[in-house]
């Protein structure tokens, strides 16, 4: 199956003399391009679950989730002269088996900036106006992520054309949409009235937990096969490898959350045993995770030694490490266990690393008029 890769890795000239090209209208705006939001926002998010309570901290925090903020903005705003002016595009994006599941990343950048609001946004807007960002945010993202956890997978099976053994990681962008849902609503559970407001929507969070997780492992037993039997991604789409570990960084920050806000919601039987599912699940799930991350990262290494350049699918880099910093932290705060706090602090570490590289990138693609581009075939 051909896919499709937005590429800045090699200079594009307009007049055969190395002037770089004007840069590109907005019909090549993707979905994909929402990915930068979730993995820049990640970054402030990830960073308040961490041990680090210095006021540097905190204003670094800040200054990402401002940065964060901004770019859902203008990206929204870019992509709504998109859908008003290039309504071809946004109908062969949608049709397009390699370009739709990234609609799963809108929701997932306004869920990870609602999420960064509430949790570091406060300090500088006040909590009223934070609260009431997030929960519109929150809401939002979670309808648009419904919306694309159904639609996208009905295209994929009535639309699209699928050649056998072609399954990809990116197929788990509109799955794992309601799992950040999950993982993000426990924050609004205590800010709602006492009784059936908060219990509803910690169940419903539940809800979403399972079925995001349920879809995901409908799907990565196909991903795996198609690497085994077919072997490595193609260059450009080997950094979408990292995105399983979105699935299973934000279960585990899902039921850790849900496990630290359910004492006082639910009955009180039931809040311990919640806590002790946090755990049982949680641990084994980081470690494949970790596992995943280590084989990830030496199919990386391989693709950077043929010659890997820089694209877009670099962004899978760092929202899916950034869940796993999450769970890391959820797990130490539900065990007490250092280590635990040790292993957020190192994938914090790598996450940084990987937003800087993605965005400086990125950034230096834009300035040169490389990007926005036409996508090219990428055929495995």
């Amino acid at each position: 199956m051909a896919t499709l890769a937005h590429t800045a890795s090699r200079a594009v000239t307009g007049t055969g003399t190395g002037t770089p090209a004007p840069p590109r209208s907005v019909r090549h705006l993707g979905p994909n391009w929402y990915a930068a939001v979730m993995g820049t926002a990640i970054v402030a998010g990830a960073g308040a679950a961490l041990p680090f309570t210095a006021n540097g901290a905190r204003l670094a925090y800040q200054a990402v989730w401002a940065l964060s903020a901004l770019m859902l903005l203008a990206l929204l705003a870019a992509r709504g002269v998109h859908w008003v002016r290039h309504g071809d595009q946004v109908r062969r994006h949608l049709l397009d088996p390699a370009v739709a599941p990234f609609h799963g990343c809108t929701a997932m950048a306004l869920l990870a900036v609602g999420g960064g609001t509430l949790a570091v946004g406060r300090e500088v807007i006040g909590a009223p106006a934070a609260l009431a960002a997030d929960a519109v945010l929150w809401s939002l993202g979670t309808l648009v992520g419904l919306t694309a956890a159904a639609a996208i997978p009905y295209l994929m099976v009535t639309r699209h054309r699928i050649d056998a053994g072609s399954a990809s990681p990116v197929w788990l962008l509109p799955l794992v949409a309601p799992m950040v849902s999950a993982a993000l609503g426990p924050a609004l559970v205590p800010h709602l009235p006492a009784g059936p407001w908060r219990q509803t929507l910690l169940y419903a969070c539940y809800a979403l937990f399972g079925m995001s997780l349920l879809a995901t492992l409908l799907v990565l037993p196909l991903v795996l096969s198609r690497l085994l039997h077919h072997g490595p991604l193609p260059l450009a789409l080997t950094p979408t490898l990292f995105l399983v570990l979105g699935p299973l960084g934000q279960s585990t920050t899902a039921v850790t959350n849900l496990a630290h806000v359910a004492p006082g919601v639910v009955d009180a039987s039931l809040a311990p045993a919640m806590g002790a599912f946090a755990v049982l699940y949680g641990v084994p799930v980081m470690g494949f995770a970790l596992l995943w991350l280590a084989l990830a990262t030496a199919m990386v290494v391989r693709a950077v030694r043929n010659g890997m350049g820089f694209t877009l699918t670099w962004w899978g880099f760092t929202f899916p490490l950034g869940t796993c910093v999450t769970g890391a932290a959820g797990l130490a705060r539900q065990t007490g266990l250092g280590a635990f706090d040790g292993l957020a602090v190192a994938l914090y570490a790598l996450l940084v690393t990987a937003v800087a590289v993605a965005f400086t990138r990125t950034a230096l693609g834009l300035a040169r008029g490389h990007l926005p581009a036409p996508p090219r075939p990428v055929t495995p």
